[in-house]
């Protein structure tokens, strides 16, 4: 099971929440990953975590102010990327072009989306994984495998009509050892979560809590 952390740009020590992230990764057979803000990449990475970037720009190396480039990522630390968050969403064809960006600087990929119609869709273009996050559930505690569990098992469909070796992740609301659970009995092979860890006031307990 891969368990991926998003800090977003909650107010969390992301060298904490890594550190932790760290340890439990060590002491289980989960693998668990961070995504921090773009400027604590390599802080994140020198604890030894799993580090992602939350996003990156379907750009090459020239004049893209504020525009995260993939290899400038990588040499920071990141080994892979989220991609269409549903807060940073993209057009089919920058999705396409994110994708190669990572592929070029050697990072692994996630591609978000809202149903298993957009699942299907992004699969196509080749990342390494999908994630199923219905915008409306994020944050609210409440998740997707509860709330809808039909679109959990529709979007693992969808992704491997597609691929069949693709990975599904399944996002939105997850926030305890039950709800990682449920994603996998509707067959996904992780979960994506923020506040549930990122707002904690014990990260690494609820990180144990998590993965128990």
């Amino acid at each position: 099971m891969f368990v991926l952390v998003n800090l977003k740009a909650y107010d969390a020590d992301p060298v904490e929440v890594a550190s932790a992230a760290a340890d439990v990764d060590a002491e289980s057979d989960t693998d668990v990953a961070i995504a921090p803000q773009t400027a604590d990449l390599a802080a994140v990475a020198d604890t030894g975590a799993e580090t992602w970037a939350q996003h990156t720009s379907p750009v090459e190396s020239g004049s893209h102010t504020g525009q995260p480039l993939a290899e400038g990522l990588a040499r920071n630390g990141a080994v892979g990327t989220l991609i269409n968050h549903s807060e940073r969403r993209l057009s089919l064809a920058d999705i396409d072009g994110a994708i190669a960006a990572a592929e070029r600087a050697g990072l692994e990929t996630v591609v978000c989306a809202n149903n298993p119609h957009q699942i299907a869709a992004v699969a196509a273009l080749g990342p390494d994984a999908v994630a199923i996050e219905p915008p409306e559930l994020i944050g609210t505690g409440t998740p997707v495998s509860q709330a809808d569990p039909a679109i959990v098992r529709d979007a693992v469909e969808a992704a491997e009509s597609v691929d069949p070796d693709i990975d599904v992740y399944c996002g939105a609301g997850i926030s305890t050892a039950a709800d990682v659970e449920a994603a996998a009995d509707l067959g996904a092979d992780g979960v994506l979560l923020a506040s549930g860890v990122a707002k904690a006031d014990d990260p690494a307990t609820a990180l144990q809590e998590l993965i128990q």
